[in-house]
C-alpha cells in the first residue's frame, strides 16, 4: 500500500483516485471547491463529473493542499495543461522530497512550448527521474465504470514506473511501463488535435473512410514530431500512441471529438463549448502550441495546421477539408 495524493477532482482525477483506492491504497483527493468536497464526502459521488459512480471509502476528499500532499508517496497532477504551472508553483514547497510525480495532463504549454513533464520539473525543481506520465486509451467514464482497459506509465526511472504500475493495477485496469516519456506525452497531446479533426469530419456527415484516413495520417504526423523530439517511434504503435488516438477519435465520450463534431455541424467555438458542458476541449489550445512547436523543429503537420486554422484563424471547416484533400500527391 502507498499513500497517493490526486490533485484535481475532474473526471480523470476522480477516476484515478478510485482506481488507486480499488488497488488497495490510501488516496487523498484534493478538491478546489469546498462545496464539491463536501458532496463527495457525504454522498461518495462527484456530482459534477461522475454522478453515477460511487467512490470507495479509501478516497478522502480534501480542500487543503498541504494535508492532501502530506507524506504522499505518489502525487498525481490532474490539472488542465495550461493552468498546471501556477498550481505547481504554489504546491512545490509542500511536495514530499522523494515522491513520484505523475502527470495526467495532455498538452503543450502555450507560453513555453514545453511538455507537461518539463513544466513539472521547471516549476518544482524535481529531478527528471522523479516524473512519470500516465497515458493511453483512457476514457474516464468507462474506467470509472470498471470496463476493462489498459494504460501506460512512462518514466525514465524504470523502477519508479514499476512502483506506480503496482500501485494502480486492478482487475479492470492493466498498466504497462515504458521509459519513453517524450513519446507518451507527444502522443497524448497530439491525439486531442486529431480527434477535433475527426469530430469536424463526422459533423459534416463524412464517413468511415475519412475517419480512417485522418487517424492514420494523424498518427504519421504525430510520429514525425515525436521522433524529431527524441521519442522512440515504437511508442506510437502502442497504447500511448495508436491506442489513445483511436479511442479519442472514435468515442462520443471524447470531449475533443464532441467539440469538433459541433464545429463540423456549423457551430461556433462558443456553441461547441456549450456542447461540452461549458468546457473548451484541450485540443483547441493544443492545436496552436503543437503547430508552433512543429514549426520550430521543422516538422510538417498538415492536419494539426488545419485544425489550428479552424480554431484560431477563423477558417471554415469546409475549407479545411478542401485544403487537406488538395495537398500535393506523394508516396505514403
Amino acid at each position: 500500500m502507498v499513500n497517493v495524493a490526486v490533485m484535481g477532482a475532474g473526471s480523470w482525477g476522480t477516476t484515478l483516485a478510485k482506481v488507486f483506492a480499488d488497488a488497495g491504497n490510501e488516496v487523498r483527493l484534493w478538491v478546489r471547491r469546498p462545496e464539491l468536497a463536501e458532496t463527495i464526502a457525504t454522498t461518495r459521488r462527484n456530482a459534477d463529473y461522475l454522478p453515477d459512480v460511487e467512490l470507495p471509502a479509501g478516497v478522502t476528499p480534501l480542500t487543503d493542499a498541504a494535508a492532501a500532499l502530506s507524506a504522499a508517496d505518489v502525487v498525481v497532477f490532474g490539472i488542465p495543461s495550461q493552468s498546471l504551472r501556477p498550481n505547481l508553483e504554489a504546491w512545490a514547497p509542500l511536495l514530499p522530497e522523494d515522491a513520484t510525480l505523475v502527470s495526467i495532463s495532455k498538452g503543450v504549454e502555450t507560453a513555453t512550448l514545453k511538455r507537461m513533464s518539463e513544466v513539472i520539473v521547471d516549476a518544482t525543481g524535481a529531478r527528471t527521474s522523479r516524473v512519470a506520465v500516465l497515458s493511453g486509451p483512457n476514457l474516464a467514464k468507462e474506467i470509472a465504470q470498471e470496463q476493462p482497459a489498459a494504460t501506460v506509465i512512462a518514466c525514465t526511472d524504470e523502477e519508479r514506473a514499476k512502483a506506480v504500475q503496482e500501485a494502480i493495477a486492478t482487475w479492470y485496469l492493466r498498466p504497462y511501463t515504458n521509459t519513453d516519456v517524450v513519446g507518451a506525452e507527444v502522443g497524448g497531446a497530439c491525439k486531442n488535435v486529431i480527434a477535433l479533426a475527426c469530430g469536424m469530419a463526422t459533423g459534416r456527415g463524412l464517413g468511415t473512410n475519412t475517419l480512417a484516413t485522418l487517424i492514420t495520417r494523424g498518427l504519421a504526423e504525430i510520429t514525425r514530431l515525436g521522433v524529431q523530439l527524441g521519442a522512440d517511434p515504437r511508442t506510437f504503435a502502442g497504447l500511448a500512441g495508436l491506442g489513445d488516438l483511436v479511442a479519442t477519435c472514435s468515442s462520443e465520450l471524447s470531449r475533443n471529438r464532441t467539440f469538433g463534431f459541433r464545429l463540423g455541424q456549423g457551430g461556433t467555438l462558443e456553441e461547441a463549448k456549450a456542447a461540452t458542458n461549458g468546457q473548451v476541449a484541450e485540443g483547441v489550445t493544443s492545436s496552436e502550441s503543437i503547430f508552433r512547436l512543429a514549426q520550430a523543429v521543422g516538422v510538417e503537420m498538415p492536419i494539426t495546421q488545419a485544425v489550428y486554422g479552424v480554431c484560431h484563424r477563423g477558417v471554415p471547416v469546409s475549407d479545411m477539408v478542401v485544403a487537406l484533400m488538395g495537398r500535393t500527391t506523394k508516396p505514403e
